[in-house]
C-alpha cells in the first residue's frame, strides 16, 4: 500500500513535501497579481475624424462605409461607434473572451482597409487609426501647476511630448491616452473681412499653405553615376517644410503685380499661433487645469507590477520637470486591488487559526494539531505551484479558492488524525495504527478528492466571463483537492506515525476539555439514539427529506439573481448633463461648481473632471457632457459616515439641486473595462432601416418615464437627444450658378470659414503636428456671421453668401451611436435598493416588449451582455457535476443505488443558503453560486464518511439498521469536526469589511449558512437514506450471500 510505503520511509515523505513548498514558494513571487481572472473581452478600436462634419455627415460617409466591412469579422460579439458633432468618429469592436487581440486587430485592419476607397478625402489624407486597446484603466496621472505657471494646452501637450512615450514602452501597459486640451497644431486664424478686402478666398490660403510648406527630397550632388574623378557629394537639404508660427506668417498668398508688385502674406490676412488641434475637451485636478494620463494596461500584465513600474518611472521623469510643473497619481485601481487581496491574505490566516483551534478542542492534542499545522502550508504553497503551472494569477477568485481549500484540505488532515488516534486508544502503535487508520481510510479519501474533482471540473468549461471566473476557481481547488490527496498518502500517516502518542486519560485533562467532552458526549448519546428511532422510519425521513429538499429549490428559484455584487472600488464617477445646445463654456461652468462641492463632501480626497465627454456614450465628445471621477479616501481612514452608500447619497443630493443640469452618480463596474459603470447597459436599436432619430428619442423617452414607474428600477437614463437646436443652411443653386458661383464654391468656403480644414504637417519637439485653416473666433459666433461671409464669382467679385444661402431652424442628434449597424441610443440604470440586477433586465426588457413601437428591438451591452448569455449554461453545469459525482461513488461502491444515499443528502445544504440569502435579501451572484458549487461536494463529502463506513459495518455481516446506527456514531465526531473547521474557517469572509468585502460576504454567507444545513440535516438523514437505498439493493439482488455469524448488537454509546 502506498501510504504503508512511505511510514516506513519518513525522510522521503518529507522530501516530497519540501518539493511542493519549494515550488510552490517560487510561484509565489512570480504569480501576476490582478483583481480578476483575464475576464475582460478583447477589444479593437477604429478611430479618425472628419474636421467640420455634423455627426449625420461622419454617420453616413465615414461610419456606415467603415462598419458594412467590419461588421461579422471572426469572434466579434458586438461593436459600437460615435459619431460627434466635433468631427471624431471611434469604433469598438469587442470580441469573445480569449481572442487573441493581435490577431482580432489584423482582421479589422483588413477590413477597414476595403473601406478606405469609400471615405472622404479629407479622412483619408488623415489616415483612419485601428489598435488594440485595453478597456481596463490601471491609473491616471494629472500633470498640474499649483502657482497657475502653465496652461492646459502646456500641461497636455508636456504629457505627449515627454512622459506618454516613456510611459508606452513600459512592460505590460497596453495603451497611454493623454486626456485634456489636445495636442498642438498650427492654427491659422482668418479674418474674412482682410481676405474679402485683398480679394482672397480660403482655397487660396490653404494652396499657398501646402505649396510653400512642404518637404523636399532634394538629393545629392554627385550621386551615382557620376562622371570619373568625382572626390566630393553633398546631400542637398531644403527647407521646404515650415515648423514655426512666424514661418507660417511670412507664406506668401498672393502677388499683386498690377499694384506695384504688393505682396499679401498670411500675416495679413489673419493670424498664426501654436494652438490646439481639438478645443473639445477641458481637464481639471480639484478645479485646477490638468492633463489626465490615462494608463491601460495589457490583459496578461501583472496589475501591481506594472503600476509599481509607472511609480517609479513618473518619479525619474520628474527630475526634470520645470520649474512650476508637478504630478500625482491620484486614480490607482490597483489600490483596490492591493487592498482586496491583502484582506483575503489576512482572512486566508485568520482561517487557519481558527480551523487549528476547533482542532485542538476536538482533538485535545497538541501534537494532533501539529499534523494538520504542517501539512495545510504544505497543500496551500503547493497550489501556487499548480497556479502557475494552469498559467492564472493571484486575483479574487484564485484566492477565493485557496481560502476555501483550507476547509478542504484540513479535512482529510483530520479524518486521518482522528482515525489513526482512536487506534492508537485502542493500544496500537503509532506505526501500527497509522496503517490500520491508512488502510481504513484511503479508500473513502480517494474517493472524496475524486467527487471534489468530479463537482470542479466541468464548471470550468463554461463559457464566456462566468466560465473564465469559474474555470479558475474551480480548477485551483481540484488542484488543491489533489495536491492534499497525495499529502494524505504519504506526509500525514507519516506524521501520525511519529507525533502521536497516547492520549491524556479524559478525567486527568483541564477543565475546558472536561467540560467540552461531557457536552459532546452528552449530544453524542442523544444523536445516536435519534438515529435509532429515525432509521426505524427511515422511509418517512426520505420523505420528510424529499420535502425539504423540494422547499429549497423552490425557495432558491425565488431568489433574484445578480451577476456580480456592487463593491467600494475607492471612486465613483459623476455624469453631467446640460440643457440642448449647452456650450462647452457652459458646461466647464457647471463641471467646475459640481466638482467643488464633490471635493468638500467628507471621505472625498480627489475630483478628476474631464468637459465635453459623454460618460454612457463610450466617452465620445459631448459638448453639453462632462464626467467627473471622484477618488475616495482609503478604506482604513474612512468612518461609517464615509462608506459608498453616504457618500453616494450626499453627491446624489447635491446633483438633485443644480439648476442649469441634471447629474447622476455612478457606481463603477464590478470588472474594470467592461462597460463605465455599474448597473445594466440597453441599447435601444432602430431595425426598420430608417434613421429617425426623433422617433427613437421619443421611444427612449418613453422608456425612461416608464421605468421611472418602476419600484424595481433607478436612475434609467439615456443621455441621447435629437432635439438639439440646429441649423440646416439651404443654397439657392439656380442663383449661385446665375451669379457665378458653383456649389462646390459655397460648400468649401463654409467648410473652411466654420469647419476646420486640414493642410497638411509641420515638426515640432521631434512630433509631427497638423495645421489647420479656420475663420477666427469671433468671426463665426452667430448665424449672421456667415451670411456675411464673402464668396469669389468666376469674374473676381466677391459675393455675400447671404444672397445665396438660408439658414433654417431645425433639431438633431450632437452625437450619433450605432450598435451592430443599427441606430441605437444607450440607456444606464440600475436596480433599486433590495432589487437584483437580473430582476432589473426582466423588468427593461418587460418594459420594452410593452413599450416600444414595432421596428425597433433592443440589446445588453457590457456588463449586461454577459449576464446575459450565461443563461442556462450554470444549471448544465450544476447537472453534470451531480452526474459525475454518481459516476464516481457508483465505480467505488460498485452499486447503482447506492450512490443515491449520498447525493439526496446534497440539495440539503440549498436549504441553508436560501434561507440566509432570504433573511439577510443577497442576490443569488456568481460568488454565491461559486459557493453552492462548493457544497455540492462538502455535502457529498459528509454523506461520504457515514455512508462508507455503514457500507464496511454491512460487509462485516452487521444488520442494515445497526450498521447504519454504528457508522453515524462513530462519523459524528469527524464530521462534526471538520465541518465546524470549515465553518470557522470561512466565518472571517462572512464579517468581512474593507475592499473587496462584497464578494467576500457573497460567498462567506453562501458557504456557511449551506454547510451549517448539511452538516445539521445529513448527519440526521443520510444514515436513513442508506438504510432504504441498501434495503433497495439488496431486495433486488436475485441470491442473497451466505449468512455471516451475528454480531453483537453496538451499544448507543461507549
Amino acid at each position: 500500500m502506498i501510504s504503508k510505503f512511505f511510514i516506513e520511509r519518513p525522510v522521503l515523505s518529507n522530501v516530497l513535501a519540501l518539493v511542493i513548498v519549494l515550488i510552490g514558494a517560487v510561484a509565489i513571487f512570480t504569480l501576476p497579481i490582478s483583481q480578476y481572472p483575464n475576464v475582460v473581452p478583447p477589444t479593437v478600436v477604429v478611430t479618425t475624424s472628419y474636421p467640420g462634419a455634423s455627426a449625420r455627415t461622419i454617420m453616413d460617409t465615414v461610419a456606415l462605409p467603415i462598419e458594412e466591412q467590419v461588421n461579422g469579422v471572426q469572434g466579434m460579439i458586438y461593436m459600437q461607434s460615435t459619431s460627434a458633432s466635433d468631427g471624431t468618429y471611434n469604433l469598438t469592436v469587442t470580441f469573445d473572451i480569449g481572442t487573441d487581440p493581435d490577431q482580432a486587430q489584423v482582421l479589422v485592419q483588413n477590413r477597414v482597409a476595403i473601406a478606405l476607397a469609400s471615405l472622404p478625402e479629407s479622412v483619408q489624407v488623415q489616415g483612419v487609426n485601428v489598435q488594440k486597446k485595453s478597456t481596463a484603466v490601471l491609473q491616471f496621472i494629472t500633470l498640474f501647476s499649483p502657482d497657475n505657471t502653465y496652461d492646459g494646452l502646456y500641461l497636455s501637450n508636456y504629457g505627449v511630448i515627454n512622459i506618454q512615450n516613456e510611459l508606452a514602452r513600459i512592460p505590460g501597459v497596453g495603451n497611454v491616452i493623454v486626456n485634456g486640451a489636445g495636442p498642438y497644431a498650427m492654427r491659422i486664424w482668418m479674418d474674412p473681412d482682410k481676405l474679402q478686402a485683398f480679394g482672397l478666398t480660403p482655397t487660396d490660403v490653404v494652396d499657398a499653405i501646402r505649396k510653400q510648406s512642404q518637404e523636399v527630397t532634394a538629393g545629392m550632388t554627385g550621386m551615382p553615376p557620376a562622371p570619373q574623378g568625382l572626390n566630393f557629394q553633398y546631400t542637398v537639404n531644403v527647407n521646404g517644410r515650415f515648423n514655426d508660427a512666424p514661418d507660417f506668417e511670412n507664406i506668401i498668398v498672393k502677388v499683386n503685380n498690377t499694384n506695384g508688385g504688393q505682396i499679401v502674406r498670411v500675416r495679413d490676412i489673419g493670424r498664426v499661433e501654436l494652438g490646439s488641434q481639438s478645443y473639445s475637451h477641458t481637464s481639471l485636478f480639484n478645479n485646477a487645469p490638468t492633463a489626465a494620463i490615462g494608463i491601460f494596461q495589457l490583459p496578461e500584465a501583472n496589475a501591481l507590477g506594472v503600476a509599481e513600474a509607472v511609480k517609479a518611472k513618473m518619479e525619474e521623469l520628474s527630475k526634470a520637470f520645470p520649474p512650476g510643473l508637478q504630478y500625482e497619481i491620484p486614480f490607482d485601481t490597483t489600490r483596490f486591488v492591493s487592498a482586496s487581496i491583502d484582506e483575503v491574505y489576512k482572512t486566508l490566516i485568520e482561517a487557519a487559526i481558527l480551523v487549528l483551534i476547533v482542532i485542538l478542542v476536538f482533538l485535545q492534542d497538541w501534537r494532533a494539531v501539529l499534523v494538520p499545522a504542517t501539512t495545510v502550508p504544505v497543500t496551500i504553497i503547493g497550489a501556487f505551484a499548480a497556479m502557475a503551472a494552469l498559467g492564472f494569477s493571484v486575483n479574487t477568485a484564485t484566492l477565493f479558492a485557496i481560502v476555501l481549500a483550507i476547509g478542504i484540505v484540513v479535512d482529510d488532515a483530520i479524518v486521518i488524525v482522528e482515525g489513526v488516534a482512536r487506534h492508537i486508544e485502542e493500544g496500537k502503535s503509532g506505526h501500527d495504527a497509522a496503517i490500520k487508520a491508512m488502510d481504513e481510510l484511503f479508500g473513502p479519501i480517494i474517493g472524496i478528492t475524486l467527487v471534489l474533482m468530479a463537482v470542479f471540473l466541468p464548471s470550468s468549461f463554461l463559457p464566456g466571463l462566468t466560465g473564465q471566473m469559474y474555470k479558475q476557481f474551480a480548477l485551483v481547488i481540484a488542484a488543491t483537492a489533489f495536491i492534499s490527496a497525495i499529502n494524505a498518502a504519504t506526509l500525514k500517516p507519516t506524521q501520525c506515525a511519529l507525533w502521536l502518542r497516547a492520549p491524556t486519560p479524559r478525567d486527568k485533562r483541564n477543565i475546558f476539555f472536561r467540560g467540552f467532552n461531557r457536552v459532546f458526549d452528552w449530544c453524542e448519546k442523544r444523536y445516536a439514539g435519534l438515529i435509532r428511532h429515525m432509521v426505524k422510519v427511515s422511509y418517512l425521513m426520505v420523505l420528510a427529506a424529499l420535502i425539504l429538499v423540494g422547499t429549497a429549490f423552490w425557495g432558491m428559484s425565488r431568489i433574484p439573481t445578480a451577476f456580480l455584487p456592487i463593491e467600494d472600488q475607492g471612486y465613483v464617477v459623476i455624469a453631467v448633463q446640460l440643457p440642448e445646445g449647452a456650450s462647452l463654456q457652459r458646461t466647464d461652468a457647471v463641471m467646475k461648481q459640481v466638482s467643488a462641492e464633490a471635493k468638500a463632501t467628507a471621505g472625498v480626497e480627489n475630483v478628476i473632471a474631464i468637459s465635453g465627454v459623454s460618460v454612457l456614450d463610450n466617452s465620445a465628445t459631448l459638448f453639453n457632457s462632462a464626467v467627473l471621477y471622484v477618488v475616495l479616501k482609503d478604506w482604513s481612514v474612512r468612518g461609517p459616515d464615509e462608506s459608498l452608500k453616504v457618500i453616494y447619497e450626499k453627491l446624489t443630493a447635491q446633483l438633485n439641486e443644480l439648476q442649469d443640469a441634471t447629474g447622476y452618480v455612478l457606481v463603477p463596474p464590478p470588472i474594470q473595462g467592461i462597460g463605465n459603470t455599474g448597473g445594466f447597459t440597453m441599447e435601444v436599436l432602430v431595425k426598420n432601416g430608417s434613421s429617425d432619430f426623433h422617433q427613437l428619442q421619443a421611444a427612449v423617452t418613453a422608456l425612461e418615464q416608464r421605468a421611472a414607474t418602476q419600484t424595481g428600477l433607478q436612475r434609467v437614463n439615456s443621455s441621447f437627444s435629437a432635439a438639439t437646436p440646429q441649423l440646416t443652411l439651404k443654397v439657392n443653386r439656380i442663383l449661385a450658378e446665375t451669379l457665378g458661383v458653383t456649389v462646390g464654391q459655397v460648400f468649401s468656403t463654409i467648410e473652411a470659414y466654420l469647419g476646420s480644414t486640414y493642410v497638411n504637417q509641420f515638426t515640432k519637439y521631434n512630433n509631427v503636428f497638423q495645421v489647420y485653416v479656420q475663420a477666427s473666433p469671433e468671426s463665426r459666433v452667430s448665424p449672421q456671421d456667415v451670411m456675411n461671409l464673402k464668396v469669389q464669382t468666376k469674374t473676381g467679385e466677391m459675393v455675400p453668401l447671404g444672397t445665396l444661402v438660408s439658414f433654417e431652424d431645425t433639431e438633431g442628434p450632437p452625437l450619433i451611436t450605432l450598435y451592430n449597424l443599427y441606430p441605437a441610443a444607450t440607456l444606464a440604470g440600475g436596480a433599486a435598493p433590495g432589487f437584483s440586477s437580473g430582476q432589473a433586465m426582466s423588468l427593461m426588457e418587460q418594459i420594452a416588449d410593452e413599450t416600444l413601437p414595432p421596428g425597433y428591438g433592443i440589446d445588453w451591452t457590457a456588463m449586461s451582455y454577459q449576464e446575459k448569455i450565461v443563461g442556462n449554461d450554470l444549471y448544465f453545469a450544476f447537472g453534470l457535476a451531480i452526474v459525475l459525482v454518481y459516476f464516481v461513488l457508483a465505480g467505488q461502491y460498485e452499486s447503482w443505488l447506492l450512490p443515491f444515499a449520498v447525493l439526496l443528502a446534497v440539495p440539503l445544504a440549498l436549504l441553508g443558503t436560501v434561507i440566509a440569502l432570504t433573511a439577510v435579501g443577497a442576490a443569488n451572484n456568481l460568488y454565491t453560486q461559486i459557493g453552492i458549487i462548493l457544497l455540492i461536494a462538502l455535502a457529498a463529502k459528509n454523506a461520504i464518511l457515514i455512508v462508507e463506513y455503514a457500507r464496511d459495518k454491512r460487509n462485516e455481516g452487521m444488520e442494515i439498521v445497526e450498521a447504519a446506527v454504528e457508522a453515524a456514531r462513530l462519523r459524528f465526531r469527524p464530521i462534526l469536526m471538520t465541518s465546524f473547521a470549515f465553518i470557522l474557517g470561512v466565518m472571517p469572509l462572512v464579517f468581512a469589511t474593507g475592499a473587496g468585502a462584497a464578494s467576500r460576504r457573497s460567498i462567506g454567507i453562501s458557504v456557511v449558512s449551506g454547510m451549517l444545513a448539511s452538516t445539521c440535516l445529513a448527519v440526521l438523514f443520510v444514515p436513513s437514506f442508506y438504510v432504504v437505498i441498501q434495503r433497495l439493493a439488496e431486495r433486488g439482488k436475485k441470491g442473497k450471500p451466505a449468512a455471516l455469524p451475528p454480531q453483537e448488537p453496538i451499544a448507543a454509546a461507549e
